[in-house]
């Protein structure tokens, strides 16, 4: 079975950057749609990015358009999430989660464990 592996994270200064990674491994993956969520303490999950495995087309939530950059390395299997220009208000746990399938939709077949990112002001 497969399954997502998500790295990079931490403790940055506002402004600063960070990027996270979600590799899909332990079986053959093909047509990976990807989406990138995140939860602050006490907040619902909101949404972040995608990334489309059709066109490679992108969409980002309005709190992190023109900052974050979501991307990707077919070869592998690897989904990227660029973040410059952080705030205090992107402290959160970011998740990837993986649908196959050339658009994603919810549910997702997988899901990422998480990766802490705190910004501090």
């Amino acid at each position: 079975q497969g399954q997502l592996v998500q790295s990079g994270g931490g403790l940055v200064q506002a402004g600063g950057s960070l990027r996270l990674s979600c590799t899909a491994s332990g079986r053959t993956f093909r047509r990976l749609s990807v989406a990138w969520l995140r939860q602050a303490p006490g907040k619902e999950h909101e949404f972040v990015a995608i990334i489309n495995w059709h066109d490679g087309s992108t969409y980002y939530g309005e709190a992190v358009k023109g900052r974050f950059t979501i991307s990707r390395d077919n070869a592998e299997n690897t989904v990227y999430l660029q973040m410059n220009s952080l705030k205090p208000e992107d402290t959160a746990v970011y998740y990837c989660n993986v649908k196959e399938g050339d658009y994603y939709s919810d549910p997702a077949d997988y899901r990422g464990q998480g990766t802490q990112v705190t910004v501090s002001s």
